[in-house]
This record gives C-alpha cells, sequence and structure tokens, in this order.
C-alpha cells in the first residue's frame, strides 16, 4: 500500500484526469478503503485544494476550478522557494528561459492552495528584476551538457577562445559550474591532456552523446573556487595594477569580485584588473571614486587621458 504522501499524490492526479470521480472507484484504483479516500479528500482540502464532492447514487468527487494543472506537492516553505527560484532565474544568463519562467510562475501559482496564492502574487507584484545583458546559453545546450556529465559521456565541442581563435576539442565533463552571469563546463580535455575550464556561451556541440569514459578524480574539492581561479588566471589582453589611496575594506565593495585587492597600511591598496579591454579597465577605476595612480600598463593611462578630456569637454559643454 501506499504511503499516505504517495496516496495523496496519486489521488490528485486521479482527480485531475477527468472531471468527476466515484468514491468506489477512487477507492478501488487507489487500492484502500472509501473511508480512506474521504479522509484523503478532507487532508486534501487542509492543504487547501479545491475538492468537490456529491452525496447520492450519482455522488463522487472532482477537482474544482483554480485546480486544472498537474497537482504539486510542496511544503508552504517549498513552494515560495521555487517561486523565488524562477522569479530569479527571468532574469536571464541562460537564452530564453526569462518567458518559460514566468510561465512556469503562472502554472505554479494556479495550483498552489489560496494562503500560498497571496504571497506567490506579492512576490510578482512588488518585485521588479533588472535586465542584465551578457553572454547566454542555449538551454538545450546545457540540459546537454548536464546530462553528459552525469553520464560520464565524451563531448566534441567547437570551442573560441578570448581571442577569437577556433578549435575541435574532445573533453570528458565533469561539472558545470554557474559563476556570476556566466556559465562554465570543468572538463579533461584529451587533446590537451590537462584540466580545463569552458565558458559554455563560447562553446558549440558537435557530438553529445559520445562514447563513455572512466571519470577521473576532481582537480578540487570546491569546484566553484577552482573555477574562479582559473577564470581570474586566463589570458587577457591587459593586466593593470593601480594603487588606491583608500582603505581595501572600502574598495572591495566598489568593484566586481573579481578583481583583486593587496592593503597597503590602513589607508592605502593596490587593485590589480584584468581584460581585454581598456575601456572596461578605466570603467572599473572610474568605479572606484578615489584617487589612484597607474603602474601599469602605459595603454591604460593613455585611456585614462583620453577619457579625462572627454568628460572635461562634456563638463564645459554643461556650463
Amino acid at each position: 500500500m501506499l504511503n499516505t504522501s504517495a496516496r495523496l499524490l496519486r489521488l490528485l492526479t486521479l482527480l485531475e484526469s477527468r472531471r468527476d470521480w466515484p468514491g468506489a472507484l477512487l477507492a478501488e484504483r487507489l487500492r484502500v478503503s472509501p473511508r480512506t479516500v474521504r479522509n484523503d479528500v478532507a487532508r486534501l482540502r487542509e492543504l487547501g485544494y479545491p475538492v468537490q464532492a456529491a452525496r447520492g447514487v450519482a455522488g463522487g468527487y472532482r477537482l474544482g476550478s483554480g485546480a486544472a494543472m498537474p497537482p504539486l506537492l510542496l511544503e508552504d516553505d517549498e513552494a515560495v522557494a521555487v517561486a523565488v527560484a524562477l522569479r530569479s532565474s527571468a532574469g536571464g544568463g541562460i537564452s530564453g528561459i526569462e518567458e518559460t519562467s514566468v510561465s512556469a510562475l503562472v502554472k505554479l501559482e494556479q495550483v498552489l492552495p489560496t494562503r500560498l496564492r497571496r504571497r506567490v502574487n506579492a512576490l510578482q507584484a512588488f518585485t521588479v528584476t533588472a535586465p542584465t545583458k551578457g553572454p547566454t546559453v542555449d538551454p538545450n545546450a546545457l540540459a546537454a551538457i548536464a546530462a553528459a556529465c552525469r553520464d560520464c559521456a565524451l563531448l566534441s565541442i567547437e570551442y573560441r577562445k578570448h581571442d577569437g581563435t577556433e578549435s575541435t576539442r574532445s573533453v570528458e565533463p565533469y561539472r558545470v559550474v554557474h559563476l556570476g552571469r556566466r556559465w562554465y563546463l570543468v572538463a579533461w580535455d584529451r587533446d590537451r591532456h590537462a584540466w580545463r575550464t569552458f565558458r559554455l556561451d563560447r562553446m558549440t556541440l558537435r557530438h553529445s552523446t559520445g562514447p563513455h569514459f572512466t571519470p577521473r578524480e576532481l582537480p578540487a574539492e570546491d569546484i566553484a573556487a577552482y573555477v574562479t581561479r582559473s577564470v581570474r588566471s586566463a589570458p587577457v589582453k591587459y593586466e593593470a595594477r593601480v594603487k588606491v589611496h583608500a582603505p581595501a575594506a572600502v574598495i572591495a565593495e566598489r568593484v566586481p569580485h573579481e578583481i583583486v585587492i593587496e592593503p597597503v597600511g590602513d589607508n592605502a591598496c593596490f587593485v590589480y584588473a584584468r581584460s581585454n579591454s581598456l575601456e572596461m579597465l578605466a570603467l572599473y577605476l572610474g568605479m572606484l571614486d578615489a584617487d589612484f595612480t597607474v603602474s601599469e600598463p602605459p595603454e591604460l593611462v593613455e585611456q585614462l587621458a583620453k577619457v579625462g578630456r572627454r568628460f572635461a569637454a562634456a563638463s564645459i559643454s554643461a556650463a
């Protein structure tokens, strides 16, 4: 016999599958007594599901309006957590997921009990998600890569590096890591005989159902920290070293987490920023809101001078 939770889920599934159910037929399907069916229906009503009942020879049970979706058995906190996750995922990161997340959130709201529906409605009505810009990942590719990690299946990929060069790789996929607004794959590169971290938005799957491989020991226990280190050590065109005349703790709150900050006494610090764009480095320094001196590279000094002239001209014209 099914336990109570499994039986409630089965009962809800049956009620959803047809408009009316005689009590005796439900009892037969669930392999329980009519009294147990009545008790389970009472339990569903306590949980907020609108199960209607009719007495008499033609009587039975019907799932009321507002429950015309596949049933969902979640604790209150679990249901709200799912709603929060769906609302957050609508911000982007995976191409096409915004509309899918909103659609799923609407469906979830339809099957929730009344007491939770108000909480989710408040979440939708009073939560604003700022749109994010940046590379996105195809959800089908993401699912295929995750499945390959699970099944220990080789992947054949086309990969584009930061400098635009492309190559074909045969990799053993192990973990998918979401870091900031980007997705990464930790994999063993069979051609280079080394661990590599690949950005998913630069990957194109050639084959996602390759032969299976024997799993290796992961390169680190904390894979998220490993990817963070890999991203920071990846080759870039420009690496800046800047002395900032402000406490390190203050500056740390003003820059992205991937920028390294080294304290120099109580009122100064070195900031190490890396980018393929001088414009981006200048933007980082503008966010510091503090005096600074650029040690390197010299190209950054020239870029700052250009930006400074542009800002000065703008301020003069505004006056």
